[in-house]
């Protein structure tokens, strides 16, 4: 049997297993099994803690879907929440600072990268403001906080039917790593509503990354200032940009149970 942590973020939840001591080797197909709300344990993201040379720890994700990722901003502060203190964390997306606080952590995200390439886009083309559409969506920005993302600003994030178009965009060909799809409705220089269709999880109720993303593109267009209340379906983000460019993702994050799982049944 195998320990698990089952956590969330507003909402997003998360599957945490400890591999720093004995190793843990997934499938997707594992992932996928563990990942059924009805006959596994069900959660967004599956994060694996294990051992780092370069770092205290390496984070490790997986989509729902079975896909490993690159970053997962709540997933990020789910782990650091769970870690305690100040740590330096090894992802693919790249190595993350984190600082635990009561009921939640602050991590570094590090600066957003707009190179169409870095995204990426399937060709050259100004990642700030997209000459694309779909619907009557269009013109968004895309950047990568770790993981691809494609921002869209409206007037009314509620009235987007997300569960339809999200899909379809996070498919487009114009994306050869697929994407994560923010709708964005800034309220006022402090605050933005988002809603975010995830890449291999679909809508939740909370996306870190998104979060991030969302504040990247719309301080780059002059709509918000340094320091962004994020509002999402489970609640609040605070995202805030440093001197540097870096952007630190902040907000609650809780165990809701634990327990222990046989994988090899999942297998």
């Amino acid at each position: 049997m195998t320990h698990f942590i089952k956590m969330h973020g507003l909402g997003n939840d998360f599957l945490v297993l400890d591999a720093r001591e004995q190793p843990i080797v997934l499938s997707a197909a594992q992932v996928r099994a563990l990942a059924n709300r009805h006959t596994g344990i069900g959660f967004d993201q599956l994060i694996l803690i294990e051992p780092s040379a370069t770092a205290d720890v390496r984070l490790r994700f997986w989509n729902s879907d079975g896909g490993e990722v690159a970053a997962c901003g709540n997933g990020s502060r789910a782990a650091a929440t769970l870690l305690g203190g100040q740590h330096r964390i090894e992802t693919a997306g790249g190595l993350l600072d984190s600082n635990a606080h009561a009921g939640g952590a602050e991590v570094d995200m590090g600066a957003p990268r707009w190179d169409w390439d870095a995204v990426p886009v399937a060709y050259p083309m100004d990642t700030a403001n997209l000459p694309l559409a779909w619907d009557d969506l269009d013109h968004p920005a895309a950047l990568s906080v770790g993981n691809p993302h494609v921002v869209f600003f409206v007037p009314d994030a509620a009235a987007v039917a997300l569960e339809q178009i999200g899909p379809t965009i996070e498919h487009d060909p114009v994306f050869p790593e697929r994407v994560n799809v923010g709708i964005a409705q800034v309220t006022a220089r402090d605050h933005m509503i988002l809603r975010v269709w995830e890449r291999g999880a679909g809508a939740t109720l909370a996306c870190g990354t998104g979060a991030v993303a969302a504040v990247a593109a719309a301080q780059r267009r002059g709509l918000v200032d340094a320091q962004v209340r994020v509002s999402l379906p489970g609640g609040d983000l605070t995202v805030t940009r440093r001197d540097d460019g870096h952007l630190l993702l902040a907000g609650a994050a809780v165990i809701a149970y634990t327990g222990d799982v046989d994988l090899e049944r999942f297998a």
